[in-house]
């Protein structure tokens, strides 16, 4: 569990993972304009790419809540 909360993996993996391939537009940001488009002829394979370019992302953002509403935030 100590991995998912250690703030330098996740943003690297953001960097890379989240954002890979870069050119000519990160491959996550094309994804989700997709999506946003309609979805028009994607697939599962499409979703679950979604998913996995996402996942770092999303750690990224609990991480972020959490530190947030802790109780002993400083």
């Amino acid at each position: 569990m100590k991995l998912f909360n250690d703030y330098r993996l996740i943003i690297l993996l953001c960097l890379t993972l989240g954002l890979a391939p870069f050119f000519p537009e990160p491959h996550l940001w094309g994804k989700l304009k997709w999506i946003i488009g309609g979805a028009n002829g994607m697939q599962l394979q499409d979703l679950f790419d979604v998913l996995m370019h996402g996942f770092p992302w999303i750690l990224l953002i609990r991480l972020i809540i959490l530190k947030l509403t802790s109780k002993d935030a400083t």
